[in-house]
């Protein structure tokens, strides 16, 4: 069975409408999820409005990048050391 995939906006939407007051069952009923997946929403999502979502992912995928940017330049510092250290 292929699992549901639900967008962070309608993952928000769902937490809130627990938040709310939707007993736990009736939720994971009406949106085909178990009540684990309900709880890493949770954990996950928790106090967060969609514009927060957004602008959170943004700084992930920006902090992402730029580990990568330091990653190349450690990778480009190490073989200039190796290059200079061999006797010519």
């Amino acid at each position: 069975m292929k699992a549901k995939q639900y967008t962070e906006e309608q993952i928000i939407a769902v937490l809130k409408e627990g938040e709310a007051g939707a007993k736990l069952a009736d939720l994971c009923r009406k949106y085909g999820m178990s009540s684990a997946t309900y709880y890493n929403w949770k954990s996950k999502y928790a106090g967060l409005s969609v514009s927060e979502l957004r602008r959170l992912k943004a700084l992930e995928e920006e902090n992402r990048r730029l580990k990568q940017i330091v990653a190349d330049q450690a990778l480009d510092n190490r073989a200039l050391k190796e290059l200079l250290s061999k006797n010519f």
